[in-house]
Order: C-alpha cells, then structure tokens, then sequence
C-alpha cells in the first residue's frame, strides 16, 4: 500500500474528524494529535465540539432515504459543504493546523446485505470547502469486497484502548468489540438511543435525560420476549444494523402494542441490558463510550446483568469517541495502512478503507 504522506514534525500528525449519527444528536467535530512511537499509537484531544443540527437539518437528515436521486444526490453535496464549513470554523476559533480531515458523513442507507451502503457528506465538496486534503466513504469499500461496511470503529479500540477487554459504544445502536482468537471481533448488538429517544419524543422530549421517563414505567414481559426473539439477535457476526432494519423489523414490534409509552420505553430499557449482556465478555475490564454513557438509569440496567468491570471514561472521550477514531482512520487510510478488519466486518480481506479526495497543492 502506498504512503501518502510523511509526518509533519516527527511521528505526529493532526488530524480533524467528524462523525455524525444515526440518532441525529448534531455533527460532533474533534481535532486530535496521533502519535506513533516504537509501534504504539497515542492521541490527544486538541479541540472538540458538537455543532447541533437545526430543526431543518434534522429533517433534512431524517427524510434523506425518501428522497428521490436527484435530491439526494444534492443533499450529499451540500451536507458535505456545510460540514466543511463547520470544519473551517473549528479550525479558524481554535488556530488550527491540521495535516488531514476525515468525514464519515451521515448514514443514509446501509444494506450490505443487498451490496450497498451510502453516508451522505461529499468528500469532494469538504475538500473543496476547506482546501484541505480529505477521507471519506469509508464503507462501501468493504461491502464491496462483501462485509458489513461495519463496524469501522475496532480497529481503533484495538490500536488506541488497548488496555481494555472490549469497547461498547451506545450511540442510535450498541456495538462491541474485543479480542478472540488473536482477532478482534465486533459488531452490532442492538437500538439503543434510535429507539429511547423515538418513544421520548412521543412523550414530548427529545430524549430521555438519565432515563427519568424510562425508570417511571413497567416492563411488559410480553412485549419484552417478542423484542428479545427478532431473528437478527439469534444471528452470529458479522452484522450490522441500520434505520431499515429498525423500520422493518423492530418498529412493528412496538407499534402493534397496546402499551402506554412509557412502558414500552421501560422494557426497551430491559430489552437493550438483555441483549448487551448477552454479547459482552464477563470478565475484564470494558470501556462505555457514546451518549447512552450519560443514560444513569440504563448503566444501573447493566450492572444488573453485567459481570465484567465497567469503566465510564471523561465526557470527552465518551462524546468524541467516534469522531476520533474516525480521525485515526483517516490518517491509516492516508498512510496506506490497514484500518478495517475483515474479521470483524466479513469481507475478503482486511483493507485501507475510504477515499482519498485531494484538497489542493501539498
């Protein structure tokens, strides 16, 4: 694989990522230093924010799989305009120099099974908006070679947490990863903030701050068994999900209750410790990352059901730990190094995964 590019000063690089997801929380933005020495990655957070979606985004956003190509298409690029615009703020209010940006975009669409998957947030527009030198599509690589296209974020937890058994990050879903066999294994495990905050907002908030709506409720044992019996959690890894799968399959679910609200948010609570407690190791040391971290109710859930040691780091790295790792990402794909593992996603072959959109004169 071929290097792009060589360290500005020494073994360090800055790079900007940016992450946003598919619980519409808002794009988050973190400005982080790499640095490599005798084969062990370490970083640092130099900036960091979350740029909150206007009610018009957010329904630009929400709408995009019911738009027809030519509108979508536009949306890809002025969503990859308007995040390069957010990234020339950062870097202007913080006096930044960055070596690289890498953008996952938004998701959109994610259907490995039928060959494709599709975030939205042009790599071309971002590098043509910033002047700077861009990653992005970071999936369709891998569902091209066959993978799940997800989950990216392993490779990360591998290189950069290596002092923890397993990562669970609880953002619109819950994925995991760790070691087994010598390999690192991750995927999908379940909704988590896609489906709390879809019932909070029946309730007239737009999510369920530290779970108070949630722990007011009853489980229904019913309605639990049903959730708990979808056919994807009886499926083994690789696999992923996405707002289809959601629509499909477990919306139905819920929708045909005749609960109230609040206790169909109450057993989506016990729903979602069932199954994370089922896919966790029970020993070892595990990091919680992603804005579920903050849910105090769902963490008392899982301490019920889980037997490893759980760890809640800084907010930081619990708001900005996949905008970070996607700026880890990024800088392997423009040094040519592998940054997606098909142990994990199922693909042919472990690869450098994304695009590289040049931004200008080097």
């Amino acid at each position: 694989m071929k290097a792009f590019m060589k360290p500005r000063s020494g073994n360090k690089w800055l790079v900007v990522g940016t992450m946003s997801g598919t619980s519409l929380d808002g794009l988050d933005l973190a400005a982080v230093e790499f640095r490599c020495s005798e084969n062990r990655w370490n970083f640092s957070i130099v900036a960091a924010e979350t740029v909150n979606y206007s009610n018009e985004w957010e329904e630009k956003l929400r709408t995009a799989p019911e738009l027809p190509g030519e509108k979508l298409i536009e949306l890809h690029n002025v969503y990859g305009k308007f995040t390069g615009q957010q990234i020339n703020r950062l870097i202007k209010n913080h006096r930044l120099l960055p070596d690289l940006i890498a953008s996952h975009g938004h998701t959109v669409f994610h259907q490995p099974e039928k060959g494709f998957t599709f975030q939205a947030g042009n790599g071309e527009c971002i590098a043509a908006e910033t002047g700077m030198t861009t990653v992005a599509d970071f999936r369709s690589g891998d569902v091209a070679m066959g993978g799940q296209g997800a989950p990216l974020v392993p490779v990360g937890d591998r290189l950069l947490f290596p002092e923890y058994e397993s990562c669970l990050n609880l953002g619109g879903f819950a994925n995991i990863s760790f070691e087994k066999t010598e390999k690192r294994i991750a995927f999908d495990i379940c909704p988590v903030n896609f489906v709390l905050n879809d019932l909070a907002r029946k309730l007239g908030k737009p999510f369920d701050e530290n779970g108070d709506l949630g722990r007011k409720g009853t489980i229904d044992n019913h309605l639990l068994e049903k959730l708990n019996l979808l056919n994807f959690y009886s499926q083994s890894p690789p696999k992923s999900l996405g707002k289809e799968w959601m629509d499909n399959h477990f919306f139905p679910v819920t929708e045909a209750s005749n609960l109230s609200v609040q206790d169909k948010l109450r057993t989506a609570y016990e729903h979602i410790a069932v199954q994370i407690a089922k896919s966790a190791p029970a020993t070892g040391k595990m990091l919680v990352t992603g804005g579920g971290a903050f849910n105090s109710f769902l963490m008392e859930r899982f301490k019920q059901y889980l037997k490893c040691e759980i760890v809640i780091p800084s907010s930081e790295i619990i708001n900005y730990k996949e905008a970070l790792v996607f700026a880890f990402l990024g800088l392997l794909r423009y040094l040519g190094e592998i940054n997606c593992y098909a142990s994990v996603t199922g693909a042919k072959r472990d690869s450098s995964a994304g695009v590289v959109f040049p931004g200008g004169v080097d």
